[in-house]
Formats: C-alpha cells, structure tokens, sequence
C-alpha cells in the first residue's frame, strides 16, 4: 500500500463488528490525520446504558457530522443514511472471526476487571454478571460477525454508494501499514 489516497480534508467512517478495534484504530487515524475523532456510541449510550429515540440520536449524529473533516467509529445501520451522506472513505476492519471473537472477549474482561466508565458522565461499565448474557459485547459479537460481513460486502458493491471509496482491511497488519503510511 504505497499511498493511502487519504487527505487531511476528509469524512471517514470506520467499521467492522464489535470486537473489531475499531476504536483504538479510528482514534490513532485521526490524531495522524489530524482530524476530529467521532465515537458513535458516545453519541448514543446516556447514563445507566439509556438509549435516545431515534429522532433525538440523528440529531446528535448530524451535529457531530456538520464539520468539513472528521473520523467516524461506528456501525448502527439505521444511521447509514446521516453518515454516509458525506462521507468519503469507509474503512472496514474486516478480521478474520477468531481474530474479532478474542479481541471481544478479552476487551470485555478488562473492562469488567477494571470497572472503567465507557463514556464520560454516563456511569455505563461491564460488569462479570454480564459479561457473557444475551445483552453482552461478547454474545453481541457472536451474534453479528457474520450478518455484518455479508452487509457490509453488499455495501461495497451498492450504486448507492458509488461516491464511498471502501477501504476493506482483512489483518490488523494491513491496518497497522495503512497507518504507517499516512
């Protein structure tokens, strides 16, 4: 990968399924780019894990997205529409599931043995008695890996979405050398 074709005015959207990296990738994107970093799940998680209707959570998502340039970390389908409207560059962590599966349960087990608040002001933490029930990141990761890959493959191929340039990353190596030569 000679040249990443990433400029520093750009809207970038990072995906792939939990578990993935996606936010400690998208983080280290921005501050080599220079460019705002959005967490989608900041955006949507409220205190004791509450979730916004719909019409509150777009808003919130276009205001984060108004600014000419920015990182994006996150899914959430429903919101394709807001966030792919401007986008320019989608990059998908697209690891292998064993790969994904590990990361999931390790991150979940730090989380729980360090009780670290997800996002600011929210009080929202894993928990061991969570850890691995139906409403947990692990079961989470179980449940959509393989539903994603099929969506997301699909995405790439969508006129729809003909204005995106994809960035399909199948290793954390090509994500690291991606990096490298920004």
């Amino acid at each position: 990968m000679e040249s990443t074709g990433l400029n520093l005015n750009q809207r970038i959207n990072v995906i792939g399924t939990s578990g993935c990296g996606k936010t400690t990738f998208s983080k280290q994107l921005a501050q080599k780019m220079q460019l705002p970093y959005v967490e989608i799940d900041k955006i949507f998680w409220g205190p004791g894990w509450s979730m916004p209707a719909d019409k509150v959570f777009f808003e919130k998502l276009e205001t984060a997205l108004s600014a000419d340039a920015w990182v994006l970390d996150g899914n959430y389908t429903r919101t394709t529409l807001i966030k792919w409207k401007d986008v320019q560059t989608v990059i998908w962590l697209d690891y292998s599931f064993w790969v994904v599966f590990s990361r999931a349960i390790k991150r979940a087990l730090v989380r729980a043995i360090t009780r670290q608040e997800l996002w600011e002001g929210t009080g929202n933490r894993e928990s061991f008695k969570n850890l691995f029930g139906r409403d947990s990141i692990v079961w989470w990761t179980l449940k959509t890996f393989y539903p994603n890959r099929a969506k997301y493959n699909k995405c790439m191929t969508d006129i729809n979405y003909n204005h995106i340039r994809f960035i399909k990353l199948s290793s954390p190596g090509e994500a690291q050398r991606l990096l490298g030569n920004i």
